[in-house]
C-alpha cells in the first residue's frame, strides 16, 4: 500500500468537514475549531520585540533630551536650618500661665507646630526678610526685574516693606517649612541660584521669626506691667484710707496707746494664732508623711527619709536580684552559691520589712504628737480669745483696722515688687525658640538631580516607545502570526513558511543563472524553508477530503505573497514522496515558474487549450527533479480568464489528474484578476497563501468571501515569509535553527 494510501486512513471523511457554505453566515468553519482564550500579558510580549528598535530609539532621544535640559538648567541650591520650639511654661511676671499645666498632648503639639509654621510662612516675616537683604534689587532672586534702588538694613522702613510686598509670592515659592514628625524641630529651606543666598535668606528668616516672636512676649509684659501699675496705684489709695481709719477710731475712742495687760494678751494672742497656723501645718505635713508610711511602700519611704538605712538595704536587695539571675542562668537552683544568694536576700528582705515598720511606728508616732500638739495649741487659743473679748471693744476694733492696715500694706509691697520684676523682664530676651542648626552655604544643587533626572527620561522614553508601540501595532492592519489568520478565516493553518535572508535581487541575479539554487526543497533540503514545506505536504495530506484530491490549486489575495514559490516547492516535496506531479503554470499573465525554471516556452496552457498543441508535448520533464513535470503558461492570450473558465480546462484537468497523482495549479491573485475564482470551482483543493507583514487583514476577509460565493473548497492558509525572528512565530520556527545545522537562502517570489 502507498504512503498516500497509508495516510488516506487517517483522513476525515467529507461530510465530516464543515466547510463555508453561503447559507453559513459568511464565515469559514474549521474541522479544527480555533480555542477561545483570555489574553496574558506574554500576548503582548511579539509586539514589543517587533518594535524593539523603535522603544530603544525612543530611549535614547529622550535620555538625550533629558541630559540636554538637565545640563542647561541653572543649578539650584537649598539651604536648610533647623530650629526648636520649646513648650512656654510661666510667663514673664513669675505668674503661672493659663497654659502651664495643660497636657503636652499629641493634638495640643500638632496644633502647636501647625500654628507656628503658618507664622513662619506668613506674609509679614516675608516682607521683613525680603526689605533687610534688599531681595528686590538681587538679581538672584527677583531676576531680571530686580530694581538698584533698595539697599539692605536691620530695621526696614514702610518704603521698603511696600518694595518688596510684590516679591512675596515668589519669595513664598521659594521657602519651605517641614515639622520633623515627633519633635519640636522645624526645618527651614529657601531655594536659590546663589548658595551664599540661600544661607542668608534662612538664617534672616530665623532672626526675624525669633525677633518677632520675643517682640510678642514683650508686649504682653508690657500689658501686664500696666494692669500692675494701675492695680498698684488703686491699693495705695486703699492703703492710705485704711491709715486714716484708724487714725480717725483711735482720735473718736480716745485710743492713745494700749496697756501693758492689754499689750500683752493681743500680743499672746497673735503669737497662740501664728502657733496653731504653725502647728496645724505641721501636723497636716506630719499626717501626710504618715498615710504615706503606712502603705509600707519602701520607694516612699526612702524618700521620705533619704538618712534612713532603707536605702542602703534596697540597693543590697537590688545587686542580689542581679546577682540571683545571673546565677540562675548558669546553674540550678539547688547550687549552694544560689541557695547561699537566696538566703541573703531572704535576711535583706527581713531587715527591709524591720526597717519599714520602724519608719511607719516613727512616723505616727510623730503625727500623734503633733496632733496632740495642735488640740492644746487650738484650746489655749481659745482661751485666750475669752480673754480677748473681755477686752475694750475699742481696742478689738483697733485691732482689726490695725491689721486691714498692715494687709494692704503687705499686699502693696508684693505688688510693687512684682512690678519691678515685670519692668526688669522687659528688657531682657525672653523665647522659647532657639536655634540648633544654622543655614550654611551648600556645596551641591539640589536641583537638576541629574542621575534621577536621566532615570526619568530614561523612564518617559520606555513608557512612550511602549506607547507609540501599541499605537503602531493598532494601526498595522497586516498579518503576522497564523492565530491572527484563524480569527479572521477561521481555516487551519497548514504550514508556516520561514522568511528568506539575503538580497532579494542577488538571489533572482543567482536563480537566473542557476535556477536549482533558488529551489529550496531540492537545492537544500536540510534548511529551514525545506523542511517547511514538508510539513506543508504533510498537512495536505492529512487534510485532504473524499476519495481523491488531486486538483491542489495555489492562490492568494494580491501579488507578491508568495503562491508562486509555494506551488513550486509544494510541487517538488510531493514528487519527493514517491508520487507523480504535474506543475501548471496557470498564471498566463505572469509566467513566474517559466522564469524560476529559465525556460521562455511558445507553447504551453494556453496553446493547449486553444487547441493549437496536444498538452503532452507542451509538458516538460523538470531535470533533477524525478517525478516532477511542468506545464508552462506558454504564450500570454488576450483573454487568459475566458480560456481558464472554459470546458476545454475542465477536460483539460481531467485528463491530467487521470494520468498524475498531484497537479498543483499556481493562479494569479484572487483580488488583482477573476482567473483563480473560476479554477477554485474545478479544484478539488484551494491553498491560500498569505504573507506576514504584507497580506492585509481586509484583503484576507475580501478574498475569503470572493472564495466563499463560487463554493471554492478552500483547506486552509500558508504563512509565508514569517520572520523567524520574531516572537510571534517561536513556536512554529525557533526549533528549525537549532534541530538543523545546515540554513539555506531562498529568495521567495511571486
Amino acid at each position: 500500500m502507498s504512503p498516500e494510501k497509508n495516510l488516506g486512513m487517517l483522513m476525515p471523511r467529507k461530510d465530516e468537514l464543515q466547510g463555508y457554505r453561503p447559507q453559513d453566515g459568511g464565515a469559514f468553519a474549521s474541522s479544527y475549531p480555533v480555542a477561545s482564550r483570555v489574553p496574558s500579558v506574554w500576548d503582548y510580549w511579539p509586539i514589543l520585540m517587533r518594535h524593539k528598535w523603535l522603544i530603544v530609539t525612543a530611549m535614547v532621544v529622550a535620555m538625550g533630551l533629558g541630559a540636554i535640559i538637565a545640563f542647561s538648567t541653572t543649578p539650584i541650591y537649598e539651604a536648610v536650618g533647623r530650629i526648636v520650639i520649646n513648650r512656654e511654661g510661666a510667663d514673664t511676671v513669675g505668674l503661672k500661665s493659663s497654659d502651664a499645666g495643660a497636657s503636652d498632648s499629641y493634638d495640643d503639639y500638632m496644633v502647636a507646630m501647625d500654628t507656628q509654621t503658618h507664622v513662619l510662612e506668613s506674609d509679614a516675616i516675608a516682607r521683613l526678610v525680603i526689605a533687610k537683604l534688599a531681595l528686590d534689587s538681587n538679581p538672584a532672586f527677583a531676576g531680571k526685574g530686580a530694581s538698584s534702588a533698595s539697599e539692605p538694613t536691620a530695621t526696614p522702613d514702610d518704603a521698603a516693606l511696600q518694595r518688596a510686598t510684590p516679591y512675596v509670592g515668589k519669595f513664598h515659592h521659594a521657602l519651605q517649612i517641614n515639622s520633623i514628625p515627633r519633635t519640636r524641630l522645624l526645618e527651614i529651606r529657601f531655594s536659590s541660584s546663589d548658595p551664599a543666598l540661600a544661607a542668608k535668606v534662612v538664617n534672616t528668616v530665623i532672626d526675624t521669626y525669633i525677633e518677632q516672636n520675643y517682640k510678642t512676649h514683650v508686649e504682653a509684659t508690657t500689658r501686664t506691667s500696666d494692669w500692675l501699675a494701675q492695680q498698684l496705684s488703686e491699693l495705695q489709695m486703699k492703703v492710705e484710707q485704711s491709715q486714716e481709719k484708724l487714725v480717725q477710731y483711735q482720735k473718736e475712742h480716745g485710743i492713745l496707746g494700749i496697756d501693758e495687760k492689754e499689750n500683752i494678751v493681743t500680743s499672746k494672742l497673735d503669737e497662740l494664732n501664728k502657733e496653731l497656723t504653725q502647728a496645724e501645718d505641721d501636723r497636716m505635713q506630719k499626717e501626710s508623711v504618715y498615710r504615706l508610711a503606712s502603705s509600707g511602700d519602701p520607694d516612699l519611704l526612702s524618700n521620705l527619709d533619704p538618712a534612713s538605712p532603707l536605702i542602703k538595704l534596697r540597693g543590697q536587695q537590688d545587686d542580689l536580684h542581679r546577682q540571683i539571675a545571673e546565677a540562675s542562668v548558669k546553674f540550678q537552683p539547688s547550687y549552694p552559691k544560689l541557695q547561699e544568694l537566696n538566703n541573703e536576700l531572704a535576711a535583706v528582705q527581713s531587715d527591709i520589712k524591720v526597717e519599714v515598720q520602724r519608719l511607719s511606728e516613727k512616723y505616727k508616732k510623730e503625727y500623734l504628737a503633733a496632733l496632740e500638739r495642735e488640740k492644746l495649741l487650738r484650746g489655749s487659743l481659745e482661751n485666750q480669745k475669752t480673754q480677748e473679748n473681755q477686752l475694750n471693744e475699742s481696742a478689738i476694733e483697733y485691732s482689726l483696722l490695725k491689721r486691714d492696715v498692715e494687709t494692704n500694706r503687705q499686699l502693696y509691697e508684693d505688688l510693687l515688687q512684682k512690678l519691678k520684676e515685670a519692668g526688669v523682664m522687659t528688657g531682657l530676651r525672653s523665647s522659647n525658640v532657639r536655634i540648633v542648626d544654622p543655614a550654611s552655604p551648600p556645596t551641591m544643587p539640589s536641583s537638576p538631580n541629574i542621575p534621577r533626572s536621566l532615570a526619568m527620561s530614561l523612564f518617559v522614553g520606555l513608557v512612550g516607545g511602549v506607547s507609540l508601540a501599541f499605537v503602531l501595532e493598532s494601526r498595522d492592519t497586516s498579518i503576522h502570526s497564523l492565530e491572527q489568520a484563524q480569527m479572521i478565516t477561521n481555516l487551519p493553518s497548514l504550514a508556516y513558511i520561514p522568511l528568506a535572508s539575503g538580497s532579494s535581487r542577488a538571489l533572482v541575479r543567482a536563480k537566473r543563472s542557476a535556477p536549482g539554487a533558488a529551489l529550496a526543497s531540492a537545492a537544500q533540503p536540510k534548511s529551514q524553508i525545506a523542511e517547511a514545506y514538508r510539513a506543508l505536504r504533510t498537512s495536505i495530506l492529512l487534510s485532504r477530503t473524499g476519495q481523491t484530491a488531486k486538483l491542489l490549486m495555489v492562490t492568494s489575495a494580491l501579488p507578491e505573497e508568495g503562491k508562486t514559490t509555494t506551488s513550486v516547492n509544494l510541487a517538488i516535496v510531493l514528487a519527493q514522496h514517491d508520487a507523480r506531479v504535474l506543475l501548471m503554470e496557470a498564471d498566463m499573465r505572469r509566467a513566474g515558474i517559466s522564469q524560476l525554471f529559465g525556460l521562455q516556452p511558445k507553447i504551453g496552457l494556453s496553446t493547449v487549450l486553444a487547441g493549437k498543441t496536444e498538452v503532452d508535448d507542451a509538458i516538460h520533464p523538470v531535470p533533477g527533479i524525478p517525478n516532477l513535470s511542468f506545464l508552462p503558461a506558454g504564450e500570454a492570450p488576450l483573454y487568459p480568464a475566458v480560456l481558464l473558465g472554459s470546458p476545454a480546462m475542465r477536460d483539460l484537468l481531467a485528463k491530467l489528474s487521470a494520468n498524475f497523482d498531484y497537479v498543483i495549479i499556481d493562479t494569479p491573485p484572487v483580488l488583482t484578476v477573476t482567473d483563480a475564482v473560476l479554477l477554485s470551482k474545478v479544484a478539488d483543493s484551494t491553498l491560500l497563501v498569505i504573507r506576514a507583514g504584507m497580506t492585509d487583514k481586509a484583503a484576507l476577509r475580501r478574498v475569503c468571501d470572493v472564495l466563499a460565493h463560487v463554493d471554492a473548497r478552500i483547506v486552509g492558509v500558508i504563512l509565508n515569509a514569517a520572520d523567524a525572528n520574531d516572537p510571534d512565530h517561536y513556536y512554529y520556527g525557533g526549533g528549525y535553527g537549532k534541530y538543523y545545522h545546515e540554513s539555506e537562502a531562498v529568495t521567495t517570489v511571486e
